[in-house]
């Protein structure tokens, strides 16, 4: 990944090891969006940071500054991404 200056436009806020932030992140990936990841708490009554920014506890949730998009689940957020910096989620 290039060095880029200045903070990436999206925050994906994330567990280590969990296969639902990962799929966000492949998608990421996939249109080469620059992204930061933060790291969350893994006690779920401890993610007070991602409950501020979204409203749930849940992981993954991104805030995309480009769009001011803030979203959880990771469904959404892959479709969100296609519609967003893909062709419209078309194969």
């Amino acid at each position: 990944m290039s060095a880029d200056t200045g903070d990436p436009p999206i925050t994906l806020y994330r567990l280590q090891a969990c296969p639902f932030c990962e799929r966000v992140v492949r998608k990421l990936q996939e249109y080469d969006v620059a992204y930061r990841s933060r790291f969350v708490e893994p006690m779920h009554s401890d993610r007070n940071v991602v409950k501020r920014i979204s409203g749930k506890r849940t992981v993954p949730a991104i805030v995309d500054e480009n769009t001011g998009v803030t979203m959880s689940e990771s469904a959404n957020i892959v479709e969100y991404l296609d519609a967003t910096y893909g062709d419209g989620g078309a194969e």
